[in-house]
């Protein structure tokens, strides 16, 4: 505190931005929530189908249809309850890790996913082909 202080004193304090940031955080118990712009369109792979949302002035838009939380489209997609935010990967977890995909040919890097090496994938349980030469 007393360097915070000396530093205070020599280069001036916080700018108005940074207080109602540091008050709102205080007040509220978190960093702000995230503003989605219009337009902007979320995807998500579940269970083998690709589901497309796109962000409005007055909802989110799937299938035809506008919804007003990321969470009824993430119920109507999964039949249960979720967090839209946390469906869309647009929150944390409940402060538990994302579980690894233990399946090596479902890799997903930055360009997707990815072939499993061939030092990854159990020999034992390939069929053996044999080729006929004739």
């Amino acid at each position: 505190m007393i360097a915070y202080r000396l530093q205070e004193q020599a280069f001036g304090g916080l700018d108005r931005e940074s207080l109602r940031f540091l008050h709102g955080l205080a007040c509220h118990g978190g960093p702000p929530r995230r503003r989605l712009k219009s337009g902007t369109v979320l995807v998500r792979d579940y269970q083998g189908q690709r589901h497309t949302v796109t962000v409005g002035s007055d909802g989110f838009d799937w299938q035809g249809a506008t919804y007003p939380s990321l969470s009824a489209i993430a119920r109507a997609i999964t039949g249960t309850a979720w967090s839209g935010p946390r469906f869309f990967a647009l929150a944390p977890g409940n402060g538990t890790p994302a579980r690894r995909n233990k399946n090596p040919s479902a890799r997903a890097g930055r360009d997707g996913p990815q072939p499993a090496r061939a030092s990854e994938i159990n020999t034992a349980s390939l069929p053996l082909q044999t080729a006929s030469h004739g």
